[in-house]
């Protein structure tokens, strides 16, 4: 049976082992992407960059299109609600 995860607030990234999230620190609802190296979420503009790299990389698609992805994603995470 597989184990139960969560998944992050800020990108939906699941979380399924300590390495997952910054510092280690499995109380929080974020993952080590989307933390600072002091282990607090970063901003919307920094998590926004980083998924549209993310998202050039891994999809091959053009820095216009990866971050419009992003922006839909991210509208739809707890932590960017309402933004």
């Amino acid at each position: 049976m597989e184990k139960d995860f969560t998944y992050c607030i800020s990108c939906g990234m699941p979380l399924r082992e300590k390495k997952d999230y910054p510092c280690g620190d499995e109380s929080k609802n974020f993952c080590v992407h989307c933390g600072d190296e002091k282990g607090n979420l970063k901003s919307y503009d920094e998590v926004l960059k980083g998924m549209s790299g993310f998202f050039q990389k891994e999809q091959g698609v053009d820095e216009h299109t990866a971050q419009s992805i992003a922006k839909t994603v991210m509208a739809k995470m707890p932590a960017w609600k309402g933004l």
